[in-house]
């Protein structure tokens, strides 16, 4: 029998996440710190409206692109918090999470051959995304000198005739590293002159914990070059509800709307009216959860530098990107035995790319209780190292 599979998708390796959590599910007494998941329930008005929306029978099918409402609503957010002006009716999208808006874009914009730059460490799928699409993934490595921001230098670099796309995933899963306005300015100069799109994942832009997020988008020239990539898991606690959305100039969204027609017809119905609540009504959540975690955040950090493990200070997402370069262990290594011997489980930091390595994707969306009991833990297999050294 001839090989029934696409030579493409065997050469992709699966998410390096899921491993250890494969593990953990089985293990007695163990914590895990390695899901990029809120640990608090959606806030009940957002509940509310998806319950409301089923006893009224609100169970068919959306347009392709969208509620109308929804669109609506997202518009009047990007305009309030971003200071950012889009047409709901031709510029706005919905999508099954921000994970389906980051993959039709790719496959709306590239094609083979086209080269499109991702900064590393970041999320998972960027890279079999561009694949799949037919791309060729150019990697930037960022360093933790840098804050793990990526520099206009850096950019620069990895420049080719070739390169179409640069991905920028800021705020960063995993490091929590942020772009200022300054920063992203300078970047913004690059994209212009090279005639360069930007596809920015913005999934985080509510948890930021020194200033508010600033989008590459409202930069002059910028907001025709830019898909805005967003979604209501992280900052509304709507994992679940499986609710993204792309913002981008017309001739682009066109394209990626056909692409989701064809694949996905629309998003959950449900989910739509509900995250109609989240933009109405939602500000003091997200405010009260982003204070939880920043509580959590400044504990990680005091708590690492007691233990003496080096970490430098993310100020967005929920992760602490801490180095375990001292112990000469791999990632991989320390994150095992880690997990044998003290029933933690966190992300090798290889799982976000190469530049990863010597590295720990440690999540604090956990509530403090068991922050505290993995923190001791951690804590003792670090003082066992350090004895044996």
């Amino acid at each position: 029998m001839r090989n029934p599979l696409s030579d493409t998708i065997v050469s992709i390796p699966p998410s390096g996440i899921r491993k250890f959590f494969d593990i953990v599910s089985e293990m007695k007494d163990a914590i895990s710190l390695g899901v990029g998941e809120p640990d608090f329930d959606t806030p009940w008005h957002i509940r509310e409206e998806g319950i409301y929306s089923l006893e009224k029978g609100r169970t068919f099918y959306t347009s392709n692109a969208g509620l109308k409402e929804l669109k609506g609503e997202i518009c009047s957010y990007l305009k309030r918090r971003m200071e950012v002006v889009y047409d709901p009716d031709s510029e706005v999208m919905i999508t099954v999470g921000g994970s389906e808006a980051i993959d039709i874009a790719l496959r709306a914009m590239v094609n083979p051959g086209d080269e499109v730059l991702v900064p590393q460490p970041s999320y998972v799928s960027y890279v079999p995304c561009v694949t799949l699409a037919g791309g060729v993934p150019v990697i930037i490595e960022l360093e933790e000198r840098d804050q793990f921001k990526l520099t206009k230098e850096k950019l620069l670099e990895k420049i080719t005739p070739k390169t179409k796309i640069l991905i920028l995933p800021f705020p960063n899963n995993p490091t929590g590293a942020i772009m200022e306005k300054q920063e992203l300015e300078e970047i913004a100069k690059v994209i212009k002159e090279k005639d360069l799109f930007v596809i920015s994942d913005e999934i985080y832009a509510e948890l930021t914990y020194k200033q508010k997020h600033v989008t590459i988008a409202a930069f002059p020239g910028m907001k025709e070059r830019t898909v805005l990539i967003n979604g209501f898991s992280k900052a509304y606690a709507m994992t679940g509800w499986r609710l993204g959305y792309a913002c981008a100039p017309e001739i682009i969204l066109k394209q990626m709307l056909k692409i989701h027609q064809f694949a996905i017809m629309c998003a959950p119905t449900t989910s739509q009216y509900a995250a109609v609540s989240a933009l109405k009504n939602g500000d003091g959540d997200v405010e009260m959860m982003r204070e939880s975690y920043n509580q959590r955040r400044r504990y990680l950090m005091h708590a690492y530098a007691q233990m003496g493990l080096d970490c430098f200070e993310p100020y967005g997402a929920f992760y602490t990107f801490p180095s375990i370069k001292r112990f000469g262990m791999t990632s991989d290594e320390f994150a095992t035995r880690l997990l044998q011997e003290e029933k933690v489980a966190v992300v090798p930091g290889t799982a976000f790319g190469n530049c990863g390595e010597g590295y720990l994707r440690i999540s604090y969306a956990y509530s403090l209780k068991s922050l505290k009991e993995a923190l001791g833990r951690i804590q003792r297999f670090v003082r066992k190292l350090d004895q044996k050294g």
